[in-house]
């Protein structure tokens, strides 16, 4: 048997006037388009398996909307749904696709318009659609990029962060390149809340960089990786396109360097391909009163016009805001489970999924929500060069997945999370557990799907 893959991406058409997501107080209204947002697909096929992964330039799905689009995939495709793995590339320009509880009642997070959420659906059949309709003879061939100047550790540069990317190249047998497929995990946040288009934000620039480098036609699925601790904050030099652009070059020129020194020997004409989904139970955090949150509320509040005051640096004054918008979260939430609202939203949410494909020597573990750079590392561990992780995969978690560490210290990410620090170990070992299944299985295993 033999590989056979083809890519595509479709537009996702929003229209002017709708609320872009991804920093609260804002009533942000998109006046345009910078650069179309996208769902882009990659199908391959080897024998009696077939698999499909997609890129969807919006921040993130709610696990029902995002279990009904990998529904409505495989049934276009005829294939089992765990060999279909939706991602986001966690843009902050794009449409509201989901509620989130810590941000109730503010203006910059309504509803999604059900007409959005119908356009990324469309996009995302037609991507796939036409995907599957290209299949063609193909090889494939796994490699990584250092990736650097991008980003890094959003608390402190010399914290932990991780700069290796996944790098998935497809290409007609001995030939150009057909699609590419890069796992990294970093916050698309150049762009800020003064910036009313729409727009993937660095990932854009990235995708062109590569196009330009080998050839228009190339398909380029972005997937992010653990993030939550992780944004260009202390490498941009300004929140404009044109910055955005830098750090978007700099992100695709070191990716084709990696790309151009792949030796031949590498690309694979009959890789083994497998899929498959399972369950996790991530651990329910405890609120605390609604006092002790509106304690918290005030104290976060004193640090952030403190460092105004002193005018400290650009860096720590934005992280000081983002802690009193997690406790603006905390207050909301501790509302939240005190009502019943938050146990009404997880009981739709749930079941909750992890994922695992593989392509050949190495293979995607797909996670939902926002996960830390320190649990990224760990899944990776397992298996360094073949495991890469997808976050935002299967839905998201109403917030991010910390390390201990984080939770003792508080700030944005812990006030705002829903689940406690240990959903962070229970994730690694479903990852952990998936990858030795299925990316690291004997080869006589291949044709499972």
């Amino acid at each position: 048997m033999s590989l056979r893959a083809g890519a595509a991406a479709a537009e996702i058409p929003l229209p002017s006037g709708i609320q872009l997501w991804g920093y609260p107080h804002v009533r942000r209204l998109s006046t345009g388009s910078h650069d179309p947002l996208l769902a882009s697909a990659i199908v391959l096929r080897n024998g009696p398996v077939t698999l499909a992964q997609i890129a969807l330039d919006v921040l993130m799905l709610t696990p029902p909307f995002a279990r009904n689009l990998r529904r409505m995939a495989a049934r276009t495709l005829e294939i089992p749904e765990e060999c279909i793995l939706i991602s986001c590339t966690h843009t902050h320009s794009g449409p509201v696709c989901g509620p989130i509880v810590a941000w109730a009642n503010d203006t910059a997070a309504p509803p999604p318009e059900p007409a959005v959420l119908d356009a990324i659906a469309r996009a995302t059949i037609l991507a796939a659609q036409a995907a599957c309709a290209q299949l063609q003879p193909a090889e494939a061939a796994w490699t990584t990029a250092h990736i650097s100047g991008v980003g890094g550790n959003r608390h402190d540069p010399a914290a932990v962060t991780d700069p290796e990317a996944g790098v998935l190249a497809i290409r007609r047998p001995g030939g150009p390149l057909l699609a590419v497929a890069t796992i990294y995990g970093m916050h698309p946040t150049v762009l800020h809340e003064d910036s009313t288009l729409t727009s993937s934000d660095f990932p854009h620039y990235a995708r062109t960089t590569l196009q330009e480098r080998f050839g228009s036609g190339l398909v380029v699925a972005y997937h992010n990786g653990p993030c939550g601790n992780q944004s260009p904050r202390h490498t941009v030099n300004a929140q404009t396109f044109a910055e955005t652009g830098r750090i978007g070059r700099q992100f695709g020129n070191l990716v084709a360097k990696s790309l151009e020194n792949l030796p031949e020997s590498d690309f694979d004409a009959d890789p083994v391909l497998s899929g498959k989904l399972s369950l996790f139970r991530p651990v329910r955090r405890k609120f605390p009163t609604l006092v002790q949150a509106e304690r918290t509320l005030a104290e976060y509040r004193g640090t952030f016009d403190r460092l105004r005051q002193d005018k400290a640096t650009r860096a720590e004054i934005r992280t000081a805001e983002c802690a009193v918008f997690g406790a603006e979260g905390l207050v909301n939430l501790a509302r939240a489970s005190g009502d019943g609202t938050l146990d009404r939203l997880l009981q739709d949410y749930a079941p909750f999924e992890a994922q695992a494909l593989r392509i050949g020597r190495a293979g995607l573990v797909g996670l939902p929500g926002e996960l830390f750079s320190e649990y990224g590392l760990a899944i990776k561990s397992v298996a360094p060069g073949r495991v890469f992780v997808t976050a935002f995969t299967n839905g998201e978690l109403q917030g991010y997945i910390t390390t201990p560490d984080a939770a003792r210290a508080g700030g944005y990410e812990a006030a705002g999370a829903v689940f406690d620090c240990r959903t962070g170990s229970v994730l690694v070992r479903a990852a952990r557990k998936l990858a030795r299944e299925i990316i690291l299985a004997p080869a006589s295993r291949r044709r499972r799907s």
